[in-house]
């Protein structure tokens, strides 16, 4: 575990369990929302995210917090471990809200609102991109360890679960 991704939909805890899996195995944590936006809310260029993300996946140890389906591949060809939180619909729209107005660590500004469009991405993500991101992950089942967590409980379990094997110094 020393190339890691976190993915899954707006709001199922990626960055959450992200800060803990950094508490934990103390690799650095790179927010690809970090990269991507700038602090007006405006975006780089592709090319130049592209950029800065060869640059990260060069390095011996990383974890990777966001979705960005578009560079999923290559993020999946340098990685060694991929955690999807595939979360209920409910789950993830409650707690994207939660966040609504409160300083984050992964963005650069304060969302000052829910936005609708942000919500209906949220609504459809099972159906939109989830297929394509478990056919991908299919892809690498043999060659990666992958884990997909469905609840706050399966997430807790798994942080335990690595916490005893570093406590006693064995590697996941």
């Amino acid at each position: 575990m020393k190339r890691i991704l976190v993915i899954g939909c707006p709001g199922s805890g990626k960055s959450t369990l992200s800060r803990r899996l950094r508490d934990i195995l103390h690799l650095p944590l790179i927010y690809l929302d970090q990269i991507w936006h700038l602090p007006d809310g405006s975006h780089i260029s592709p090319e130049e995210f592209d950029e800065q993300l060869a640059e990260v996946l060069d390095s011996p140890c990383w974890i990777l917090d966001g979705n960005y389906r578009r560079t999923l591949k290559t993020r999946l060809e340098h990685c060694d471990t991929v955690i999807l939180l595939d979360f209920p619909t409910e789950v993830c729209l409650k707690q994207a809200a939660e966040r609504i107005g409160h300083q984050r660590e992964d963005l650069p500004w304060i969302e000052t609102e829910f936005d609708p469009e942000f919500q209906d991405w949220i609504r459809h993500f099972r159906e939109r991109n989830l297929p394509g991101i478990l056919a991908m992950l299919k892809e690498y089942r043999e060659s990666r360890s992958i884990y997909v967590l469905h609840s706050h409980q399966e997430t807790e379990d798994f942080i335990q679960t690595l916490k005893q094997l570093q406590h006693f110094g064995l590697k996941r």
